[in-house]
């Protein structure tokens, strides 16, 4: 199903040519009323009249989440405040929050995009979805909200936690879909394993999971754990949340709603235009926004871009699955390592559970690493060979990928931390030392 085959579906001519026109008004638009925004058009010697097309997106400054730090709360809206509608923030827990406003024409934005991702996940009308992402300033909860609601499903608005009661309602309102970040679904899954109730008996098919990090492997998990088809549910709240992107029923990339949110890939380091294809930095410019547009946003997202037309129709762009994040690329040993790195091999070992936790410190100037990873009640054991030998295999793997020697932990089922939202992987130690 394609919610608005017009814009899901034009030629990629027609998409330039929108593209352009939207770009130049948005620049026209944060140019005459965001004062920030004119300062540095005019330190770069730019004015809104030499932008005319996408091409000459390059001509314009980047955007940093360090700008909407320095900038905090309100000085990047392009409106009077009289015309928020509403203030959502990013889900950090230390600092300053990323804060971002919303015109009445934003949040029907919102929902429109919102409505393309949950529509190509084969969800309608008739069916009850469950949102279990965090309601409140966190842009998931409100932005899966919307989505099911502009399609016209039934929302059951859980928010994350309180598990016991996911599941009872889960299991009697029939819940068809589920939204929530793909830590807590597997957090959702032993629970309904736990619960007692027949699997038969639930109605879910459909996972729209976002918000963080996850791997093929970890779809594969929730996949059969669930008993659904798992979809990636793309989005930042610097941008609008939920909804820039979704995945199709091929499950061949992210389709990105780039009539509104006009993408590049740059080279991270020399911050220059890479070619189709190529892995780099994704940056974003939202040429439909009124509240708060952001101009080359860098969003420090490691991916790829594809133009070729999906086999299920739509023409929009694709993203390949993101390889993590600049800033979440950890350096050890001189050897770049991501966290979907180790996720990957942890998720294709039978014997693990699809849990792990990373540690990197420091000890006499070299650094270590060690990953905690929890085995499968089934495979737990006292032999002391039969854990070795594991321990061995699971060793040989991650040295096989990450180029380095990562200590292994073997850990008791169960043992890791569960997250309600947003998964902690990781402890680097040494930015304390």
């Amino acid at each position: 199903m394609i919610w608005n085959p017009t814009m899901e579906c034009m030629t990629r001519d027609e998409m330039r040519k929108l593209q352009g026109i939207r770009l130049k008004r948005t620049v026209e638009h944060v140019y005459h009323n965001c004062e920030p925004y004119r300062r540095r058009m005019q330190e770069a010697g730019i004015s809104p009249g030499d932008i005319n097309g996408i091409d000459d997106i390059v001509k314009l400054p980047f955007t940093s989440k360090k700008d909407l730090r320095d900038f905090y709360p309100f000085e990047l809206l392009s409106v009077p405040m009289s015309e928020i509608v509403r203030l959502q923030a990013s889900s950090g827990t230390t600092g300053k929050p990323i804060v971002v406003g919303y015109t009445r024409k934003d949040l029907a934005i919102w929902g429109e995009v919102g409505a393309r991702c949950f529509t190509a996940y084969g969800l309608g009308k008739q069916d009850v979805v469950q949102v279990a992402y965090g309601y409140g300033l966190f842009t998931g909860g409100l932005g899966a909200h919307c989505a099911v609601e502009t399609i016209g499903g039934t929302v059951l608005p859980m928010s994350s936690g309180n598990t016991e009661k996911q599941i009872m309602l889960m299991h009697d309102f029939g819940s068809v879909g589920l939204a929530c970040t793909p830590s807590y679904a597997l957090f959702l899954a032993d629970a309904m394993h736990d619960s007692g109730i027949p699997r038969e008996e639930f109605k879910l098919r459909v996972g729209a999971f976002g918000a963080e990090p996850w791997t093929e492997a970890m779809r594969g998990e929730l996949q059969n754990k669930l008993g659904i088809k798992a979809y990636d549910l793309y989005g930042l709240t610097e941008i609008i949340g939920p909804g820039v992107g979704h995945e199709c029923a091929l499950q061949n990339g992210t389709h990105l709603c780039e009539d509104h949110f006009l993408p590049e890939i740059l080279d991270p380091v020399t911050s220059q235009p890479l070619e189709p294809g190529q892995t780099g930095e994704l940056v974003f410019s939202t040429i439909t926004k009124e509240g708060m547009p952001l101009l080359r946003f860098r969003t420090r997202d490691l991916t790829s871009l594809h133009y070729e037309t999906c086999e299920c129709g739509r023409t929009s762009v694709r993203m390949s699955r993101i390889l993590g994040r600049c800033d979440d690329m950890l350096i050890i040993r001189g050897v770049n390592v991501f966290p979907s790195q180790v996720e990957a091999v942890v998720c294709e070992i039978p014997e693990l559970e699809p849990h792990y936790f990373i540690v990197v410190d420091r000890i006499n100037n070299l650094d270590t690493l060690e990953v905690q990873v929890e085995v499968k009640e089934a495979y737990y054991s006292d032999e002391i060979s039969r854990m070795m030998n594991l321990r061995k295999h699971i060793t040989h793997r991650l040295q096989s990928v990450l180029g380095i020697s990562p200590d292994i932990k073997l850990v008791e089922p169960r043992s890791i931390e569960r997250s309600q939202g947003k998964a902690k992987r990781v402890n680097d130690k040494r930015k304390f030392s």
